[in-house]
């Protein structure tokens, strides 16, 4: 289980933000007036939970100094704001090409993810198709089940977060995204009934055995 970041811990990974070659434990012990001992206990918390690792930079004169730098985790650990650039794209895109041939678009990606994903499926009875359908979807960030009768002809399977809810506010085109790639992946006939963006409260979706 993940610890929970401290606000010295926050100090030291923003310091290691804005020297991204690295730092050593002297240069964090003056930068924040503490301990060196104090700060190898932070360094040790850090790197056990995969914000920071261990460099080494070759000095010109002297011996190789240690220093710790941030990894990806590290980096993602600060806020990004991706959703006013995707408006940009997706608003720029829906108007060069038009409504119907954007939702095309939206349709087409959802297909180029299921290609890539395929071999997960590939020989799997519909329940092992199901099963590994909501584990990519979960990894993904939209808190799915399934229908507990999914041995009859219609089942449906619900999604409680939109990992795209103010983008589908505004392009409710992307919707056809989810309808794509779950309709290549499972093999069957799939309608959405309906969608948290438009207040529902989940993204339902029902599976029709072919």
């Amino acid at each position: 289980m993940s610890q929970e970041i401290s606000s010295r811990q926050n100090q030291i990974l923003k310091l290691l933000l804005e020297n991204r070659k690295g730092l050593c434990i002297d240069n964090v012990a003056d930068a924040l007036d503490i301990s060196r001992t104090a700060v190898q206990k932070h360094f040790a918390a850090l790197e056990n939970e995969g914000y920071i690792k261990k460099k080494t930079l070759n000095k010109t004169a002297g011996r190789p100094v240690t220093v710790y730098a941030l990894t990806d985790k590290g980096i993602n650990y600060f806020p990004k704001q991706y959703a006013w650039f995707s408006e940009l794209m997706l608003s720029d895109l829906r108007q060069e090409i038009g409504p119907e041939r954007f939702r095309g678009y939206m349709r087409k990606l959802g297909l180029k993810l299921a290609e890539k994903l395929r071999k997960r499926f590939e020989g799997n009875e519909l329940n092992e198709k199901i099963d590994e359908l909501l584990k990519i979807m979960n990894e993904l960030g939209y808190e799915v089940q399934a229908d507990a009768r999914i041995e009859s002809d219609e089942f449906s399977i619900q999604a409680h977060n939109c990992v795209y809810h103010d983008l589908v506010k505004q392009y409710d085109e992307i919707c056809e995204f989810d309808l794509a790639l779950i309709t290549a992946l499972l093999g069957e006939k799939v309608e959405q009934l309906s969608c948290l963006a438009k207040g529902d409260c989940a993204c339902n979706f029902k599976v029709s055995k072919r």
